[in-house]
């Protein structure tokens, strides 16, 4: 039996006035968003621009620098950021990229951002093109809704930094959901509303809390309930041994025994509680990774921790609450921003990045900097990770293990607003596993209909499909293989088929439109494919994931797959990753500069003894104390 204590974390637009086109040319890649893609004309600066673009003309071949002296004219940065060893080149601007530019922007080093799609990554806005009409904007689609459990602290932290139009900051577009609900054969559940836990915490007192408010109308046998909530207290009081050696090897369903239980017992309790908290799979998601959230679900619901409400969300697009005054934010402390530019290779000389050549629209380029973050996706970064890299930090192999799945939005754009859910909602026992929220209660100062759209939109039906490999009901065909009229209309079924009156609420003339996630392409044909998926916790994935700095000093990792508190692929993963990515930059550069916070998730106090003792139940190859039913050992 061996020791699996977890790993430590590490100590610790574009714009085209003359005004930026002067700052174009004082800094390494162009002026604050370079629409115009990447080019040797914008990574090249002042006299040496001009000669190289003379000398190579369209070529587009090169070598860029992060920092240079400024040309006449441009504004100066500040001398902080002149020092040795402080320019870094952060390759992916979505929330890991964008959260290390923060940290780092703010500790005076020089950074810029190198973006080959559009800002902000998965957790963007996306434009329905040619949706708005007589001066509105078109209608506001997504990769997926976006949730703010009260357990994200990172984040939220980040956020209370950026400032926002009007006053205030971008923490304070975050809107509490009433309610986290879910509907089963025509019958809507509430799931444990926030409350209190009379006198002192305890397992017993936290089963007692959980028993009352958990309501399955008694469509699960008393008994698979207590089960199921024997097995939650088990984890609850699991020490970090147990946790990381033998709750991270099972499923979530394995550790619940679902193939044991009843159906009801499947689609009330564990189908329904692992698409409701983030919208997994049951039987992919692993069990270290569901019960620390639920655990965290939990505690956040009673008001532990310091955590805030279960249940939080935008009140208004992500681009327009976050992203925008975000970037916007970035550029006044010198963040310079670079689309359309692909990340093709990292150079390799003694063992430490020499430089990293990029595409864009006129041709490639090698850009130079101090310290080089990878900040794409797992699926991109496992290309980008090549021989030589893997040769200087061989445990970067393990990252090609983990996997990723689908895990989509699509948004019904109604006539009417519909009352689903004052929150969070979950549609139990519906094969594609589908979530939603309507986000027109939660847009306090928004009228849809008079700023979005051609006037006949009022309400925003954003939901998440996570079950792509499953057949509908319709077709019976998985949403790989349908089309998009089909998954619509599989979707509308779906939901029809959970909901009080469906086919009365949710009727086809309330419909206005539909937009499903154009990284879906080749709906229907055997082509269909995914440009962003997402990563899925599975057993044993924890061991895959590194952490965000490497073996090469000048190489560091800014993603949800890299090692976070919170171990699960969210915004507030990969935003702890830019965290932990910059804090690594600055122990390299030997900067004096306070490291950024890393946030711990909340384990009350009261519990200690129940992690020592069972750390060491563990060590002698004892099931945990509270694991009665069906007790796993080591």
């Amino acid at each position: 039996m061996q020791d699996t204590t977890p790993p430590q974390p590490h100590p610790d637009h574009n714009e085209n006035d003359a005004h930026n086109q002067a700052q174009a040319q004082a800094q390494a890649q162009g002026g604050g968003g370079g629409g115009g893609g990447v080019g040797r004309r914008q990574f090249v600066t002042g006299a040496v621009a001009a000669a190289g673009a003379v000398a190579a003309g369209a070529l587009g071949t090169g070598t860029a620098s992060a920092a240079t002296a400024p040309a006449a004219g441009a504004r100066k940065a500040p001398r902080t950021r002149k020092a040795a060893g402080r320019r870094v080149a952060i390759f992916g601007g979505g929330m890991g990229g964008l959260s290390t530019a923060h940290e780092l922007a703010e500790r005076g080093f020089e950074v810029t951002i190198y973006e080959r799609k559009t800002w902000g990554g998965k957790n963007r806005s996306i434009p329905v093109p040619g949706t708005g009409t007589a001066g509105r904007k078109d209608l506001p689609g997504e990769h997926g809704f976006r949730f703010f459990p009260g357990f994200y602290q990172n984040l939220p932290d980040t956020m209370s930094r950026i400032p926002v139009p009007g006053g205030g900051n971008a923490a304070g577009n975050l809107q509490a959901g009433k309610e986290v609900s879910a509907y089963y054969d025509g019958t809507k559940i509430i799931l444990p509303a926030a409350g209190s836990i009379e006198g002192t915490l305890s397992p017993e007192s936290l089963l007692n809390f959980l028993s009352t408010g958990i309501n399955v109308l008694g469509k699960v046998p008393l008994w698979e309930v207590g089960y199921f909530l024997q097995k939650m207290i088990a984890f609850v009081t699991s020490g970090p041994k147990r946790r990381y050696g033998q709750w991270e090897n099972l499923s979530f369903a394995q550790f619940v025994n679902s193939d044991k239980m009843s159906q009801s017992y499947n689609e009330l309790l564990v189908d329904m509680f692992t698409g409701t908290l983030v919208a997994a799979k049951p039987d992919k998601a692993g069990a270290h990774t569901m019960g620390k959230m639920a655990e965290a679900w939990v505690y956040s619901t009673l008001g532990l921790g310091g955590y805030a409400e279960p249940d939080r969300l935008l009140n208004a697009p992500t681009n327009e609450s976050l992203i925008d005054p975000w970037m916007k934010h970035l550029r006044s402390l010198g963040v310079t921003f670079q689309i359309d530019a692909t990340l093709e290779h990292l150079n390799v000389q003694d063992k430490q990045i020499a430089s990293a050549r990029v595409r864009g629209t006129n041709g490639t380029v090698d850009v130079q900097a101090d310290h080089y973050v990878l900040a794409v996706p797992v699926e991109r970064a496992v290309p980008l990770l090549n021989n030589d890299i893997l040769a200087a930090d061989p445990t970067l192999k393990s990252i090609a293990n983990i996997t990723t799945d689908w895990m989509n939005g699509i948004m019904f754009y109604l006539r009417q607003p519909i009352n689903l859910g004052r929150g969070h909602v979950a549609y139990a026992a519906q094969p594609w596993a589908l979530t939603s929220i309507n986000q027109a209660q939660f847009w306090k100062d928004t009228k849809i209909n008079e700023t979005y759209g051609n006037g006949e939109v009022n309400d925003v039906l954003s939901m998440c499909i996570s079950a792509w490999d499953v057949p509908g009901i319709l077709y019976n065909k998985p949403a790989r293989e349908c089309t998009d009229e089909q998954i619509v209309n599989e979707v509308k079924a779906q939901l029809r088929a959970a909901i009080p009156w469906g086919p009365i609420v949710l009727n086809d003339f309330n419909i206005h439109s539909h937009f499903l996630d154009p990284a879906i392409t080749g709906n229907g044909t055997p082509q269909a494919a995914n440009a962003e998926p997402l990563m899925i916790n599975k057993p044993g994935s924890w061991n895959h994931r590194p952490e965000a700095t490497t073996a090469l000093p000048n190489l560091f990792l800014a993603s949800d797959y890299v090692k976070a508190d919170i171990n699960l692929a969210t915004m507030e993963g990969a935003n702890e990753a830019g965290r932990k990515a910059a804090n690594g930059i600055l122990q390299a550069s030997g900067s004096n500069e306070t490291p950024a916070k890393l946030f711990k998730m909340y384990l009350p106090d009261e519990f200690q003894g129940f992690y020592d003792e069972d750390d060491r139940r563990y060590d002698r190859g004892e099931a945990n104390i509270f694991d009665l039913w069906d007790p796993v050992k080591p």
